[in-house]
């Protein structure tokens, strides 16, 4: 079973255009992400990468170096009053039971001739996870180009992780996966917001994204969110809030809050690059900068931005 999340930005936009007066009739309910004492993907993971369709060497690398930046050795925040980096984001991870979860890029497939055609259902992507057979503790991430659909994709979905065989076989053999879709063609106010106007809410106008690329850098979102929502609820058992066929899982439970002060439509103050004007929280290798989402903290059980 495969999970979804950007179904909640819809709610969010939805929730904006009908108005905040029922808001006042309703108290707020605190968010907890219980655990469902399940195994979690902790220790030492490996990430392989199947790129489906055709991505330049650059678009790969912004990803690569993405991954890679989680288990930098530069973790904590610059006295210089520089961003925070992508690995202090990611320490958030290691207050869910089980200690750190530290991943390591592992093989990488490019299949550039679109073999399975350029419309794939969703047993393709499973298929898809099993080309890199990283067994034990490893994550397969699907990448879809720009100019193919995935079932659901942009419809009620940016992206999905699920894990591959029968469900007994799924906790002991750990084969957990994701699939992220390059947006820019497709749905960039979807699922490349707030890099691009949303399709639904207030038209505000998009921040520009940090990597030069509005469908890269909304993958990016998509793939944080999902890796993280992996590692803390690989197989429906971990945390989550809500019913297991449509959970509320680590970052999913966050959707739309980039920075402080964020509310539905407006992603928040985040930083702003004096020279190229883009926006971004977070600094990664090779000197990439990156916008990340929020991430619920069950230590304070709130939704933790980087600035």
């Amino acid at each position: 079973m495969a999970y979804n999340y950007r179904f909640a930005i819809l709610l969010t936009f939805l929730f904006v255009t009908v108005g905040f007066s029922a808001a006042a009739l309703v108290e707020e309910q605190p968010l907890v992400l219980k655990y469902h004492n399940g195994v979690l993907l902790k220790g030492n993971i490996t990430v392989n990468l199947v790129w489906y369709g055709k991505f330049t060497p650059i678009q790969r690398s912004v990803i690569v170096d993405f991954i890679r930046s989680l288990n930098s050795k530069d973790a904590a925040p610059s006295s210089s009053g520089a961003a925070p980096s992508v690995a202090s984001w990611w320490k958030t991870t290691e207050k869910y039971k089980g200690g750190s979860s530290t991943l390591v890029v592992g093989k990488q497939l490019l299949l550039e001739n679109y073999h399975l055609g350029k419309l794939l259902k969703n047993p393709y992507l499973r298929a898809l996870s099993t080309k890199l057979n990283g067994g034990l503790r490893s994550i397969t991430v699907v990448l879809t180009a720009k100019d193919v659909t995935v079932e659901g994709f942009c419809m009620n979905r940016c992206g999905t992780h699920g894990s591959s065989g029968s469900k007994s076989r799924r906790a002991a053999n750990g084969a957990a996966y994701v699939w992220v879709g390059n947006s820019e063609s497709l749905c960039p106010g979807y699922c490349a917001w707030p890099f691009h106007q949303p399709i639904y809410g207030p038209q505000t106008p998009p921040l520009v994204s940090p990597n030069g690329d509005v469908g890269v850098d909304g993958m990016i979102i998509n793939l944080a969110t999902l890796l993280a929502n992996t590692v803390t609820n690989p197989f429906k058992n971990g945390y989550y809030q809500g019913p297991p066929t449509a959970p509320l899982e680590a970052v999913s439970a966050c959707t739309g809050i980039f920075g402080s002060g964020s509310y539905p439509g407006y992603a928040g103050r985040v930083l702003v690059d004096k020279t190229t004007g883009s926006s971004y929280n977070a600094r990664g290798l090779a000197g990439r900068k990156y916008l990340l989402p929020a991430m619920w903290d069950p230590q304070t059980s709130t939704c933790k931005t980087l600035v």
